[in-house]
């Protein structure tokens, strides 16, 4: 088994949850980060911190010494790429590679990168496989294309095993409410209700989006881990949830389970207008699930865990 994981962008959002997910399923977890820290915080107990200098090549396979599988999450999200596409660019893109041909220089066998599922395009609509073509329009994905390129091609020169992640809308608790991660959509609608008693929704809601629990994206790390190389295959995988719901289904999911924990029955206002429904998503991860992979985490429960995350961090409710 192997049993050393390096993970990237291991105090994020994502990131906190892989670490914590994989630390108790009994891997040696060494969580990178560019943050000089001397001991983890209180919410990552018992992990090993190591302090990376994205600029140095050596400083990365230092990092990667020893270890058999790196997880790559340290990206600049959506909101910050689309400000600053070249620094997107360059921590997207550059650091990327520069951290794989660190664990290529440290004999890492494995390499796991979250790309997104945008590399696709937006909206995101009809049914999207492996096979269908990316026409990635945001800086965020594009930079994340540009990542997915040069780990693909190593896998496909078996310089290692090179596996991309095309990631939907993955939603959840967060491993402390710290994480700056309150604007992505379940989590902005479970702090509305639990602070305001209300989710207000900034379109009529009725774009579709494919939702996938952190649970099964753990689990699915885990497999994507362990899992025999010949099934690797060429080494993209989609990942999501296999069930694309609208953003106004996922605000009545979110209202009815702050009313099962609270009593409270929210509103939920959208704007005024002609509220035309969108076109049907299919994110197919079949190919993933070939492999072995079963879907298992609960939506609700991942909700509920939010909600009370939120009513203990935030008040109200």
């Amino acid at each position: 088994m192997r049993s050393s994981i390096l993970i990237t962008g291991g105090l994020g959002y994502l990131g906190g949850r892989l670490v914590l997910g994989l630390h108790q399923a009994g891997y040696r977890v060494v969580c990178g980060t560019r943050r000089d820290l001397v001991s983890p915080p209180d919410w990552l107990p018992d992990i090993k911190m190591v302090q990376l200098d994205w600029n140095s090549l050596d400083s990365l396979a230092e990092a990667c010494r020893g270890i058999d599988c790196v997880i790559h999450l340290s990206a600049m999200n959506e909101v910050e790429s689309t400000k600053n596409p070249i620094g997107a660019l360059q921590i997207n893109g550059m650091q990327s590679l520069r951290l794989l041909e660190a664990a290529k220089k440290s004999s890492v066998q494995r390499f796991i990168y979250f790309s997104t599922a945008h590399v696709y395009g937006a909206p995101l609509e009809g049914r999207i496989d492996e096979k269908t073509l990316p026409r990635p329009i945001h800086p965020y994905a594009i930079t994340h294309r540009v990542s997915e390129d040069f780990i693909l091609a190593a896998h496909s020169q078996k310089l290692i095993e090179g596996i991309v992640v095309r990631l939907s809308n993955g939603f959840g608790c967060p491993a402390t409410p710290n994480i700056d991660r309150w604007t992505l959509l379940v989590n902005d609608l479970c702090r509305q209700v639990v602070t305001a008693g209300e989710l207000k929704l900034n379109t009529p809601g009725t774009q579709q989006r494919d939702f996938i629990t952190l649970g099964d994206v753990v689990d699915a790390t885990n497999h994507l881990i362990l899992l025999e190389s010949n099934l690797l295959y060429d080494g993209l995988f989609n990942l999501g949830g296999m069930q694309s719901i609208s953003i106004l289904d996922m605000a009545k999911l979110i209202a009815n389970r702050w009313h099962k924990l609270s009593g409270v029955n929210p509103l939920i206002i959208r704007p005024e207008g002609n509220h035309i429904g969108s076109s049907l998503l299919v994110y197919d991860c079949n190919k993933l699930l070939s492999t072995g992979f079963n879907l298992s985490s609960s939506i609700e429960s991942e909700i509920d865990a939010t909600l009370l995350l939120c009513r203990e961090a935030f008040g109200g409710g």
